[in-house]
């Protein structure tokens, strides 16, 4: 049975993003980044609200990525490997290949999916997470903590949810960040 995993990068305070919708601050470097790839690559699909697609499509259509160093070039490839739901009711087409769109998001085909998968799924945005933390699909989290307080913005996570966690392992980077791994508890 595949996982379903909820990666993020948030300020200390607990923002993906700010109350401008900046995530600039989230950048992460080659040490971060080389060590996202890494937690990537077991992953057969990504659950995507439009938002998060929207940002995420850079990396089937930016055409600079090909001319970037080989960290960022390893996590395209390992992006445009992965198979892509898209849950949207305004979205009438895809630009990535591998992508489908879903109008709902239907937490019995979710389960059916993680039954099913012979590889990890992620989901991508705070707001389609929200969804599976609050339908108890999600298996583990990776928290990547940034050292900034951005005062408010898009949560991280949902609020009026109880969830229990276990840490299995933490990271820190040179660059301040700090990596949180935690599975649910059930």
């Amino acid at each position: 049975m595949a996982k379903l995993i909820y990666s993020a990068i948030t300020s200390l305070d607990g923002y993906v993003a700010d109350e401008d919708g900046n995530f600039d601050w989230a950048a992460p470097d080659e040490d971060v980044h080389s060590f996202v790839n890494d937690l990537e690559r077991p992953v057969g699909t990504y659950l995507y609200g439009r938002r998060m697609y929207e940002v995420m499509v850079y990396w089937e259509t930016e055409p600079a990525v090909a001319g970037q160093p080989p960290v960022p070039r390893d996590y395209a490839e390992i992006w445009r490997a992965a198979d892509k739901i898209v849950y949207s009711r305004t979205l009438e087409t895809v630009s990535s290949a591998g992508t489908r769109i879903e109008r709902d998001f239907d937490p019995e085909a979710v389960r059916r999916m993680k039954a099913s998968a012979g590889r990890d799924i992620t989901v991508g945005g705070p707001d389609l997470a929200a969804q599976a933390i609050r339908a108890g699909l999600v298996d583990e989290l990776h928290l990547f903590v940034t050292p900034i307080v951005v005062g408010g913005g898009t949560r991280c996570l949902p609020n009026n949810v109880r969830l229990e966690l276990a840490l299995l392992d933490e990271r820190r980077f040179g660059n301040g960040v700090v990596h949180l791994h935690y599975r649910t508890r059930t």
